[in-house]
């Protein structure tokens, strides 16, 4: 059986974390490829880093101190001794690049986006020599010869063909040792310049490398025990979800259950490659199982909520028109790059709503008012309005229309709470109803919600 196993900040992030991270692949019955993001925290100090040093202060030089004591530390710990001075060496010498592109950006006093990206790298460099070198049986590859990017609307987007084809070429198989590279971190195709997979990086290199090998499990190995009906902070009493879809898992993420990044599942998901979530600290928890033959469907499986929230409402005879409206405004916000969370029905007659992130708010409502100008000044839309510090709370589950009256029941459990419901998104999709309502009312309309569709 052939895994891929990623293994986040957190999980990398100290010399007793990283010892659970050396039980867990160790355990393995057989070969495994691993895939490891930077030290936890270190890609956040790196841009500070680099961000001061282009302002020409030199503080970079203490905070190279801090950098390298962490990473010695972790070798002097971790690595045995016939392989330490080996792994010393690479990671000094990484270590003293990094500091050597410091010192070029208190010179130029520029942070170009190319010398932006090669500092970030440095962090996965270092974690993923020092991982292999921690295991034992294990070799290490490079993945900036591995993931290969090239430019899309100003974009690093992956190559998938030539990808796919350096993946299979470096992962011989069936494997004879662990095999542990970097995540995040790639090269453009054609320049050679070091690129990176931006947000969610780490698990999109883990789900390529399992996608292009037809591997049969990837396992994202994080900080919690794997998806829950709600987030713990806000719900004490929050279950964990054994087994869920695809597209569960996607449409949770989605609406705020911070545990995988959407997109970067989307090549195993593709190739039916089931997902586990697990916890590096709590290995023995049985986590959550992530795949397209999901029991049970036509039930809620959790709730999540968005909050920072804009949405706009227009109103007037043209929103009888819904294919029409929906498809103008849909197309605005795209050729803008804003996103829509949903189309919801407001509670106002003759309306149609869309909710988008708030820093898009006020964009949204420009490109919406000079879309729809002519149906303005004929009357067709008497008002285009946008309300702020809004939340949307979905319940999300495959098949959720089948189960009956669950929308006009969230509304009525929320208004007779005096919860107000701004707007519903019900029957639109067939895996999530979604509700807006004020940001401050979030926590009360969740715990509601929560107990309507998980009684105890």
């Amino acid at each position: 059986m052939l895994k891929v196993l990623k293994f986040g900040g957190t999980s990398v992030g100290t010399i007793d974390s990283l010892r659970n991270v050396k039980n867990i692949v160790e355990s393995l019955e057989s070969p495994a490829i691993v895939v490891v993001s930077a030290l936890g925290g270190l890609t956040d100090r790196l841009i500070a880093t680099a961000k001061s040093a282009s302002e020409g202060k030199e503080d970079y030089v203490d905070e190279m101190k801090i950098i390298r004591k962490r990473h010695y530390d972790i070798i002097e710990a971790l690595i045995p001794d016939d392989r330490r001075d080996g792994v010393l060496s690479i990671v000094n010498s990484l270590l003293d690049m990094l500091e050597e592109r410091y010192k070029g950006l208190t010179l130029i006093r520029i942070l170009p986006e190319r010398t932006l990206a090669e500092v970030v790298s440095f962090g996965e460099r270092m974690s993923s020599v020092i991982v292999a070198g921690m295991l034992e049986n294990a070799t290490h590859h490079d993945s900036l010869g591995i993931i290969k990017t090239e430019k899309w609307f100003n974009r690093n987007i992956a190559d998938r063909a030539l990808t796919d084809s350096l993946i299979r070429e470096e992962f011989k198989l069936p494997l004879m040792r662990h095999a542990v590279a970097g995540g995040f971190i790639s090269t453009d195709k054609d320049t050679g310049e070091i690129t990176n997979l931006g947000r969610g990086g780490s698990d999109y290199t883990a789900a390529l490398i399992a996608a292009a090998l037809d591997a049969d499990l990837l396992e994202i190995w994080t900080d919690v025990d794997g998806f829950l009906t709600a987030d713990p902070r806000v719900i004490g009493d929050a279950a964990i979800i054994p087994e869920m879809s695809f597209i569960e898992s996607m449409e949770l993420c989605s609406f705020g259950a911070k545990v995988i990044y959407p997109p970067t599942i989307y090549p195993v998901f593709h190739k039916n490659i089931p997902i586990k979530i697990l916890n590096t600290f709590n290995p023995a928890a049985p986590g959550t199982y992530i795949s397209d033959n999901v029991p049970d469907k036509g039930k809620p499986r959790g709730v999540s909520s968005l909050n920072n929230t804009s949405m706009i409402t227009m109103c007037g005879p043209l929103t009888s028109n819904v294919a029409e409206i929906n498809s103008r405004a849909y197309n605005a916000m795209a050729r803008n790059g804003i996103s829509v969370f949903l189309v919801a029905q407001p509670s106002v007659e003759k309306s149609f709503s869309i909710a988008m992130p708030q820093m898009d708010g006020e964009k949204a409502l420009k490109q919406l008012r000079l879309e729809f100008s002519p149906e303005i000044q004929n009357g067709e839309l008497t008002a285009i309005d946008k309300t702020d510090d809004l939340s949307v709370i979905a319940v999300v589950g495959e098949g959720i229309k089948q189960v009956k009256k669950l929308g006009p029941d969230i509304v009525k459990e929320l208004q007779g709470a005096s919860v107000d419901v701004k707007a519903i998104s019900d029957g639109a999709s067939d895996t999530t109803i979604a509700v807006v309502v004020s940001s401050a009312k979030v926590k009360e309309g969740l715990t509601l919600i929560h107990s309507l569709c998980f009684p105890k």
